[in-house]
């Protein structure tokens, strides 16, 4: 390492691995550059063995800023941001240990007794997934809550919307709820993969809608066969081009007046939209879908085993798995009552 003073200021030169090196320190003072050339020569060095050395001044404040603005997070980060800033905000990132994480979970259950397990989990997740990003982007050298023991979830039944209920709902709901929840019902797809879908991603010709927004990789453009009434449907609606669901023009971002106005006018008891979802994987098993399939068909996330279980998955497959839908449908209900299920009336 070597100093060189150019024009009264002075110049650190140094090689690494055959590689030159060269940074002004900004002063004039040969004492204070020299302490400034053994900072740069350190910090080399730390790269150089991919040494990270953490930002004691780092706030989860910030972080969760760079975070945000990187691109990596998604709507659902966001919202869980809301209920872990309050409590480590003004904390910095260094100190935040498991014991924290447990304090965390102790003022959630103070301030709502009622809190679910599965809610805080949650919320912790989002900040272990935080906390991986930064120790990719090297602002940490490992991630604190990385083995994380999450509570204990207890299961809870889920919510199935009868054949009657549907029919309610339908007569109840706007125009571009109605939409929505006949595509929940018939393809399982999510409530933001429904939203996002376009009409150059459906194929009439084929009867078939491929699903290219989706929350997990597992999701992205798998191909969904449509039902008869869902494929009548898209085809008097069709369009060239754009977004499949819209209102007045515009993206569907949140639907949570409308459903509760929809569940109110129809006398639906409460459930939420996502729940539809878990009916289209309901009828599914009961007409006697094996797992694999509807697994395909909604683009759950189960690990690498999976993965490779959906290679194998055909459309033919999936087709017969619709088919055995709609055909549990009728055997449900009387003949004229299926009719009215295959023509509802979507506004």
């Amino acid at each position: 390492m070597s100093l060189f003073k150019r024009g009264g200021v002075w110049w650190v030169y140094l090689t690494r691995d055959g590689v030159r090196h060269q940074q002004s320190t900004g002063t004039g003072n040969r004492k204070q550059a020299a302490i400034i050339a053994a900072k740069f020569a350190e910090e080399l060095n730390d790269r150089r063995f991919q040494i990270v050395r953490s930002d004691p001044r780092l706030t989860f404040a910030e972080l969760a800023a760079e975070f945000l603005a990187s691109g990596s997070a998604r709507p659902h980060h966001a919202y869980h941001l809301k209920f872990l800033l309050p409590f480590f905000a003004e904390i910095p990132v260094v100190r935040i240990t498991k014991s924290l994480a447990d304090d965390f979970r102790s003022e959630r259950r103070r301030r709502n007794p009622a809190i679910k397990d599965a809610t805080i989990n949650r919320d912790l997740s989002a900040l272990r997934r935080i906390l991986y990003w930064a120790q990719d982007e090297q602002r940490i050298p490992a991630n604190p809550l990385a083995r994380l023991k999450m509570a204990r979830e207890r299961r809870t039944r889920r919510q199935i919307l009868s054949l009657t209920e549907e029919k309610l709902l339908l007569g109840a709901a706007t125009a571009h709820l109605s939409a929505m929840i006949l595509m929940a019902l018939d393809t399982g797809m999510r409530r933001g993969e429904i939203t996002g879908q376009r009409w150059e991603d459906v194929d009439l010709a084929q009867n078939v809608l491929f699903v290219t927004r989706s929350k997990t990789p597992e999701g992205e453009s798998r191909e969904i066969p449509l039902t008869e009434r869902l494929a009548a449907f898209l085809r008097e609606r069709s369009e060239p081009a754009g977004l499949v669901i819209d209102f007045k023009g515009h993206p569907v971002r949140i639907v949570k007046r409308s459903w509760a106005t929809a569940l109110r006018n129809a006398g639906v008891r409460h459930v939420r939209f996502h729940d539809l979802r878990h009916t289209f994987n309901t009828r599914l098993m009961e007409a006697g879908v094996l797992q694999e399939i509807r697994m395909a068909l909604m683009g759950h996330s189960a690990g690498s085993r999976m993965q490779s279980v959906y290679t194998h998955i055909e459309l033919p497959a999936k087709r017969e798995a619709i088919q055995k839908l709609e055909r549990w449908v009728r055997e449900q209900q009387p003949k004229e009552e299926y009719q009215g299920y295959a023509n509802s009336e979507i506004k």
